[in-house]
């Protein structure tokens, strides 16, 4: 009796937890819009992740360079760097609707065409950076759009809710697309993950077709494009919580976060585990990511937040450092795990943090610069590391880049207490707009 007792409370505390967790996930889920856009989005991202994968490993087996993986990622990332003002501007002026569903026609064709190419043995390194080069262009247009978008469908209370589940389901994706393709790639071939992929932009295509009610434009008058982007450029760079997280991400980025785009020479040539260890490198990133956005998805409010952000960039940059000081595959995995769950946690509380203080006027260009700095920095990361690899491997280069990752959140940490408040402060009154849909059936 004693025993049930002194169990009781522990119930108690998990069923408060569970119920938290729950409060958590209603505000969101009860945007009619949003419940449709995670089901497309959700189907869509297990895609993108089968795709990325098996674009990782048809370029290790055509090449067996670490260069080659370096250069893939720019091609699929770094467009972003030149199109992010346009695509920024075309997320404040036009229908973030429409150019999502452009998008995923043409990363649906891109798709279809590197199956044909496979299956025909056509394929070589050139048609697969050519191809991925095409869908880096076509995402840089749509990650501003996607991101901007979520504002539109939710309400600012509702915010930092929606984005930790769209980080569950972005790295449950990432969890679940490597173990599909692990599987497809083995048992069938490498082209038929990319016809896997072709059928999951129909269904995300599909989906978007039926939202409702999303607003056309956030007000932004027409302007010079250029003009328009220095405009946000400026005022990220004079707004003194903004500046100093969007500086401490693109070093950061760049200096550890593009390991993952390295996972197949890892996997390869570092653990000897082939594409079975890929996909469970890949697979334990998301498992942790989903963990993280879990625990996310428990912590309501904006108080507090950049110091977690801040404390779970150091955490990315030591146990990555851990990650590329050993040579043994499981005992590597925990440490990728660690490394899944921060990168979820820092990533999605910058997100809400930003989205949170920036003015509605200015959300679609300055999601952008994040976007870019988002895709870009761990490109630019795997091909400085898959470059020095050819000489010195991949180990040494990427433990440089966690010392130094180290070092600067040491420094950002020290402004914590001034950046904090910028961050933090209650949000504006979101558009009215929002609230009729949230009533729509």
């Amino acid at each position: 009796m004693r025993r049930i007792i002194g169990i009781l409370p522990l119930l108690a505390s998990d069923h408060l937890h569970l119920a938290s967790w729950f409060g958590n996930v209603a505000p969101a889920f009860a945007h009619r819009n949003y419940r449709i856009y995670v089901s497309g989005n959700a189907v869509g991202l297990i895609g993108t992740w089968l795709q990325r994968v098996s674009v990782g490993w048809l370029a290790w087996t055509l090449t067996h360079s670490g260069a080659w993986l370096g250069i893939m990622s720019m091609a699929e990332f770094f467009p972003v760097v030149f199109l992010s003002p346009l695509a920024g501007v075309l997320a404040d002026r036009r229908n973030q609707v429409s150019v999502i569903r452009a998008t995923q026609i043409i990363g649906g064709v891109q798709a279809s065409l590197l199956a044909i190419l496979v299956y025909t043995d056509a394929i070589t390194i050139e048609w697969l950076l050519a191809l991925t080069l095409l869908l880096g262009i076509t995402n840089s247009f749509a990650q501003p759009s996607r991101m901007a978008l979520i504002s539109n469908l939710v309400d600012r209370p509702a915010l930092p809710s929606a984005l930790a589940i769209n980080s569950i389901v972005f790295n449950s994706a990432r969890f679940i697309g490597p173990a599909i393709a692990g599987i497809v790639i083995a048992q069938v071939s490498v082209g038929a993950a990319f016809a896997l992929n072709a059928a999951t932009y129909v269904w995300f295509f599909a989906t978007m077709t039926r939202l409702r009610r999303v607003a056309a434009m956030s007000g932004m008058a027409p302007r010079n494009v250029l003009k328009a982007s220095a405009e946000a450029y400026l005022y990220v760079s004079r707004h003194p919580g903004i500046a100093p997280m969007l500086m401490l991400f693109t070093i950061t980025t760049i200096a550890t976060r593009g390991y993952v785009e390295l996972f197949p020479g890892f996997a390869d040539d570092v653990f000897q585990r082939g594409a079975a260890g890929l996909s469970v490198l890949v697979s334990t990133v998301g498992l942790g990511a989903i963990c993280g956005g879990a625990w996310m998805l428990r912590r309501p409010g904006l108080t507090g937040l950049t110091s977690v952000v801040l404390g779970n960039t150091l955490v990315i940059s030591l146990a990555i450092l851990a990650f590329a000081a050993t040579d043994r595959f499981y005992v590597a995995l925990p440490f990728v795990f660690v490394a899944g769950a921060a990168m979820v946690i820092t990533g999605v509380g910058a997100q809400t943090l930003i989205q949170a203080s920036v003015e509605p006027q200015m959300r679609g260009r300055v999601m952008a610069l994040y976007g870019m700095i988002f895709r870009a920095g761990p490109a630019l990361g795997a091909l400085l590391i898959g470059s020095l690899s050819e000489r010195f491997g991949l180990r040494l280069p990427l433990a440089i880049g966690a010392v130094i990752s180290v070092a600067v959140c040491a420094l950002t940490w020290a402004r914590q207490r001034r950046v904090a408040p910028y961050l933090e402060s209650e949000p504006p009154a979101h558009a009215p707009a929002v609230a009729a849909e949230k009533r729509a059936p």
